[in-house]
């Protein structure tokens, strides 16, 4: 040990060092590589084998003999303006002089014209030093600005798995508003329903229960362990309950409700855990399985629709569930009297609080409903349906920064439609190669959306920079089936099929907007609406024209069809009256029938002929007078 105390000595035997290295010296032969004769016969003897090269750049001189250029100067005229008219003639040299001293008297005078000397000058020196008609900077290397791109990325933060084994189906994701860290995914177990249905195994059984029907509250930054658990039924011998939608109310979010597979809607209060506080009766639920549900604004946000397959829409009080307080049939063509087998089935709902009288539906048949609350028949309620898509509708959702503006997902086409148009809703229109399944619109950058289809296709699209191809396209495994962006939209959920949850950071070009942004994409929108607009009076000028035409058409047929009646009555009028004849008509049906008149007649034509042919046989002999025969002969 040292004075410092910072030494410290280690001894061991020499037999723990290992085997003793000896070296060697020794002569080995390696490689040896023998001459190619192959290579020898092409080696190619030159004289000189030294040359010279001129490497450096060659630089050629030309001479051109260009034009005379005629340069003139100009002198520039100056007027004085910026007057005030209502106050001060221009026309009147006092009352200008008195204007212009009251305006040098102002303080801030110097200071503008200071400034717009400089800005003159400024102006003046840069067209004297720069050639407009002349390219700068075309020697500059390609990649000089690519440090200045935005990145277009999104990165995987964490991946959340479903607690049982093999994996349930995920149905939907709900984040939090007044929690951005808090999400709430929504499980169902359709395998249940089966008869040789084996319950999963529970990874995680100390925490919730044994019933394969529940879903949980997670923490974005801890996928191992949820912070709550909420199941589908009171009691546990109810397994075959599944949940199949859960909404939270967005303004008072301890209030969440849901649908399950056998029609019924049920309330949570989201800070206790476990089963729900209310269930609605068998009797009034819906005949099929509860597809979409949304909360509607009211005073003490306790009110809500429901949607299910059988088409009925009923609307709900969570203080009271034994029976809903309205319910329509969502039919295309209503009418008072309501026919169930005539109905659509609901898939999804969507209402938005700063619009509270409208909710628009979309059917498994692909048609959109728009409906209103205010109304209490059927005829009042569905304001408006548009058949839009071959199949059902996936998604409905509304542009956070322009309300009016939503998408609409459905077989393998995605359509933004507007409220403002009636008969020609969409306004934009994708169609993608595969079938798609889910879509979501960002809530931080107002020309982001993204599309999942069934192929684990996450395509992102940016109105503003491309319409005709995503900006960035991830490839997962198996298919998207839910897709939703945090409130900040700084990050987005992504379900896919085997029940995982991913969790994908945008970067900061995807995820904030510039009112320049906002701008231009309420210039696209308005330009979008004006089109169809215009398109729209064009088709009702055709129809209209179409109609007068028609209209036009069936009063000439009238018209011409009540000329030919009136000339077949003139001429039955005249078949049957009796024909009156004129004198020739009498004098010749007299002599018709004057038998001694008619052979007179005949006797007097037969000397006629012969007497014809008498002169006709009859020889003329001319007899010339002496005068006549020396003349001629």
């Amino acid at each position: 040990m040292g004075t410092l105390g910072n030494q410290f000595i280690l001894s061991r035997e020499r037999r723990r060092f290992g085997r003793q290295c000896l070296f060697t010296d020794r002569n080995e032969m390696i490689l040896s590589v023998q001459p190619s004769g192959r290579l020898r016969l092409k080696y190619i003897l030159r004289n000189p084998i030294d040359e010279r090269t001129q490497l450096s750049p060659q630089y050629a001189l030309s001479t051109a003999i260009t034009q005379n250029v005629t340069l003139d100067n100009h002198g520039l005229n100056h007027y004085e303006g910026g007057w005030n008219v209502k106050e001060v003639n221009v026309m009147d040299e006092e009352a200008t002089l008195r204007y212009r001293k009251k305006v040098e008297r102002d303080d801030s005078w110097g200071i503008e014209v200071n400034q717009i000397l400089r800005d003159v000058m400024t102006i003046s020196s840069q067209n004297n030093s720069i050639n407009i008609y002349q390219e700068f900077f075309i020697d500059l290397p390609e990649d000089l600005g690519r440090g200045i791109k935005i990145n277009i990325t999104a990165k995987i933060i964490s991946v959340f798995h479903d607690l049982w084994f093999p994996a349930r189906k995920l149905t939907a994701c709900e984040w939090s508003t007044s929690e951005p860290w808090s999400f709430i995914l929504t499980y169902c177990e359709p395998r249940s329903m089966t008869q040789d249905y084996v319950p999963p195994e529970n990874q995680l059984p100390d925490f919730g229960n044994n019933n394969p029907n529940e879903f949980f509250k997670w923490d974005s930054d801890d996928p191992i362990r949820p912070i709550a658990h909420y199941r589908s039924s009171p009691s546990y011998g109810m397994l075959n309950t599944m949940v199949l939608i859960a909404k939270v109310c967005m303004r008072e979010e301890n209030y969440m409700v849901g649908g399950f597979n056998s029609g019924q809607v049920c309330y949570w209060n989201s800070d206790e855990f476990g089963p729900p506080k209310k269930i609605c009766p068998l009797e009034a639920s819906h005949r099929e399985a509860t597809t979409a549900v949304c909360w509607v604004h009211s005073k003490l946000n306790t009110e809500f629709y429901s949607g299910s397959l059988d088409g009925s829409v009923k609307y709900w009080d969570t203080r009271d569930l034994v029976m809903p307080v309205h319910e329509i049939l969502c039919e295309p063509f209503p009418n008072d009297v309501q026919i169930r087998q005539d109905s659509h089935g609901v898939t999804v709902m969507e209402f938005e609080y700063t619009i509270p009288i409208r909710y628009i539906l979309g059917s498994d048949m692909g048609w959109v409903f728009a409906c209103n609350r205010k109304g209490t028949t059927a005829t009042e309620t569905i304001a408006s349906c548009y058949p839009m898509f071959c199949g059902p509708i996936r998604t409905i959702m509304r542009n956070p920064f322009f309300v009016k503006n939503f998408m609409l997902i459905g077989d393998w086409r995605m359509r933004v439609w507007s409220e403002e148009v009636k008969n020609a809703p969409s306004t934009f229109y994708f169609r993608r190669r595969h079938q798609l399944i889910s879509g979501a619109w960002s809530t931080g950058r107002c020309s982001l959306f993204v599309l999942g289809d069934n192929r684990g296709n996450l395509e992102f699209f940016d109105l503003i920079m491309l319409h005709s191809r995503p900006i960035l396209t991830i490839k997962f495994k198996y298919p998207v089936v839910h897709l939703m962006f945090r409130p900040d939209g700084q990050v987005l959920s992504v379900g896919l099929g085997n029940g995982d949850c991913i969790l994908l950071r945008m970067d900061e070009g995807m995820r904030s907007a510039t009112v320049k942004e906002k701008s231009l994409m309420m210039a696209m929108f308005e330009r979008e609406i004006s089109r169809c607009k215009l398109l729209e009076a064009r088709e009702e000028e055709i129809k209209l024209k179409k109609r007068l035409t028609i209209l036009h058409e069936e009063e000439a047929r009238k018209t011409l069809a009540k000329l030919e009646a009136k000339k077949k009555k003139i001429l039955a009028k005249k078949e049957a009256a009796p024909k009156e004849e004129d004198e020739a008509t009498i004098l010749l049906r007299l002599i018709e029938g004057d038998e001694e008149f008619s052979k007179t007649m005949m006797e007097f034509n037969e000397i006629i002929d012969l007497v014809t042919a008498k002169r006709s046989k009859r020889i003329n002999s001319i007899e010339r007078t002496v005068f006549e025969r020396d003349l001629y002969y």
